[in-house]
């Protein structure tokens, strides 16, 4: 149901050296992959969270085991401030707030601090920085905002994931901790989940409760999953509380769910096409995204009637649907996804366009038993990247081209090294901010290969 970055439960680490204090001050430097800038302290490398670079601030160790190479801390004090700081627009995830109280913030807006415009030029740093030490090749990207993007960046989430307190209230996270506050409005969040007041709600039995708000006709979609040893009619008291949505059961190891009222499924629309995506499919989740990346995609491949195309980690099919449309009947298009739910969707989708072939199981696999050729590929991997096997797959296949769609810098320049090193160009880059206030950003490339 949500592509939304995790909130880790972690331990948080305790060991540190004697000598060193538990705070100290640090000048911050550059920024670095993962929302964090970094410092120096006692010649170690420092990730520092909720800082900006030049700021001097006062920090809280959160990881600094002697034997590491590398420790981690979190601003509690800002004791000069970077002209690009701003007022966190939520409170939870404020970290100077969260200092004040003694704990730390809740993770999911570890941006919120810094001005939306310069969040973007950080953004395009980060990116910069990975192609260059990872792919070993020099670009500077601009990152856009969505379609429709508001100007202060809030109100996007489509997709929410909350945990279940103690007193059986709506609740999340700290960062790297099993801790958990409650949680009222959570402003990246669309209207419409806050709209639902969920922390009204006793979720007593529940560990974990998922909303999702469908951009085409249809009521939001809650589900939840219960604790260990919760009656099943728990899960059924609670659906009945809920009220202007649909409810079912998730089992998260299986992948399941049971409805309890309303539908299991959302209905999304995307440039006049309408989707099917069962509760815990993949689906993106900032409002203005499915948009934005149909259009860069469809711009980069520019498939025509009698294409011959791969759409590989294809989901339920967002992309599938649009070049299916664009080779007709003439051409073909392979769809391959894991997702055995996520696949019942894709058919849906598709359903009518023969020129589809939606396949389950791993790319790899898949690859190696398809013999048609193939003129382009399209690449949306998950956060771990498509891996090297894969790229030398496609680039046996001779395409004319790859779009590599990408939630994840590191991994994306990577694979981009791969196809580098085997005499393939970068074309064209698109870097997209569709995670406000986060470190996280989406990109599309074009990629060529060697001419002959």
């Amino acid at each position: 149901m949500t592509d939304a970055p995790a909130h880790p439960v972690e331990q948080q680490a305790d060991p540190r050296p004697s000598e060193l204090p538990p705070e100290t001050e640090l000048t911050v430097g550059r920024p670095a992959h993962g929302g964090h800038f970094v410092a120096r302290a006692e010649g170690r490398v420092v990730f520092v969270r909720h800082a900006l670079p030049d700021e001097r601030v006062r920090v809280r160790f959160t990881e600094a085991d002697e034997n590491a190479s590398f420790w981690r801390a979190d601003v509690v004090e800002v004791l000069e401030a970077s002209p690009h700081r701003t007022t966190h627009p939520w409170p939870l995830a404020d970290a100077l707030k969260a200092a004040a109280r003694g704990r730390a913030a809740v993770g999911g807006a570890e941006f919120g601090h810094i001005l939306l415009p310069e969040q973007r030029r950080l953004k395009a740093a980060i990116f910069q920085e990975q192609l260059e030490r990872l792919a070993g090749t020099e670009r500077t990207p601009t990152v856009e905002a969505a379609p429709g993007e508001a100007d202060d960046g809030l109100g996007w989430r489509t997709r929410a994931a909350f945990s279940v307190g103690p007193a059986g209230r709506l609740a999340m996270h700290l960062h790297r901790s099993h801790e958990t506050v409650p949680v009222r409005e959570m402003p990246l969040s669309v209207p419409a989940i806050n709209a639902l007041e969920l922390w009204r709600i006793d979720f007593t039995g529940i560990s974990r409760v998922d909303v999702a708000i469908p951009s085409g006709a249809g009521e939001p979609l809650v589900l939840l999953v219960p604790a260990d040893g919760t009656h099943p009619r728990r899960a059924a008291a609670v659906a009945a509380a809920i009220e202007h949505a649909s409810v079912a059961v998730l089992d998260p190891a299986l992948g399941r769910v049971q409805r309890l009222k309303g539908r299991t499924w959302l209905q999304e629309s995307v440039l006049g096409t309408d989707y099917r995506v069962t509760g815990p499919g993949f689906w993106q989740i900032h409002r203005g995204a499915p948009e934005a990346l149909v259009t860069a995609v469809l711009d980069g491949l520019r498939p025509s009637s009698g294409d011959r195309l791969a759409d590989l980690f294809a989901g339920a099919g967002l992309f599938t649907v649009p070049l299916a449309r664009a080779v007709g009947p003439e051409g073909a298009v392979l769809s391959v996804e894991g997702s055995a739910g996520t696949v019942r969707d894709a058919r849906r989708n598709l359903h009518g366009q023969e020129q589809a072939s939606i396949v389950q199981g791993r790319v790899d696999a898949v690859l190696g038993r398809w013999n048609e050729p193939l003129d382009a590929v399209l690449l949306d991997p998950p956060r771990a990247g498509a891996g090297k096997k894969v790229v030398a797959q496609i680039i046996a296949r001779r395409p004319r081209m790859v779009g590599y769609v990408s939630c994840d810098p590191a991994s994306f320049a990577r694979d981009l090294g791969y196809f580098l090193r085997a005499g393939w160009s970068l074309d064209a880059l698109r870097v997209f901010d569709l995670y406000p206030h986060t470190h996280h950003m989406e990109s599309f490339a074009r990629l060529l290969p060697p001419r002959a």
